[in-house]
């Protein structure tokens, strides 16, 4: 496994969508399992292709520690409810925003064996396959969110005593 380096938001290749994978090889499990150790060493949850510069649609995500689910050609087929809460993204670092997102979601994929399975998230597991997924369709979760702020903004404010909705 390696570090890859993150793209980060200003690069063309975010604003792409990715091209499907049509067959899962040794090199696309390698490049996955390097996504997830990119991803760990950011400090993410989540990383898709094109934030290693890859234009294929996989993307790789842990909303819990030591869960990983690997997503080669993902669907999101079912979506239910909206929640809004705060994102932050490790192509754009130092930022956080608002964003509102389906509170429950269905999605299909392959996984590393080649097997197509669906998976049910709620919640934060929802918010990251889909902030992850739109990584595919090249969308920033700034291009949703309502608000943005800078990182040190939240310790400006929590100083002065404010609360940040």
């Amino acid at each position: 496994m390696a570090l890859r380096n993150i793209v980060e938001k200003g690069d063309p290749i975010l604003r792409k969508r990715s091209r499907e994978v049509g067959e899962v090889t040794d090199r696309i499990r390698s490049l996955m399992e390097d996504m997830v150790e990119t991803m760990r060493h950011g400090q993410g949850v989540g990383l898709a292709g094109p934030q290693v510069g890859v234009m294929r649609r996989v993307f790789v995500a842990e909303p819990e520690p030591e869960q990983v689910y690997y997503m080669i050609n993902p669907e999101i087929i079912e979506q239910e409810g909206l929640v809004e809460d705060t994102e932050g993204c490790l192509s754009v670092p130092g930022y956080y925003g608002m964003v509102e997102r389906p509170q429950k979601i269905k999605i299909r994929a392959m996984d590393l064996d080649g097997n197509i399975n669906e998976y049910e998230f709620e919640d934060f597991a929802a918010r990251v396959m889909c902030h992850e997924y739109d990584h595919l369709e090249g969308i920033l979760y700034t291009d949703k969110a309502t608000e943005v702020h800078m990182l040190s903004e939240e310790a400006d404010e929590e100083d002065a005593g404010e609360d940040i909705e």
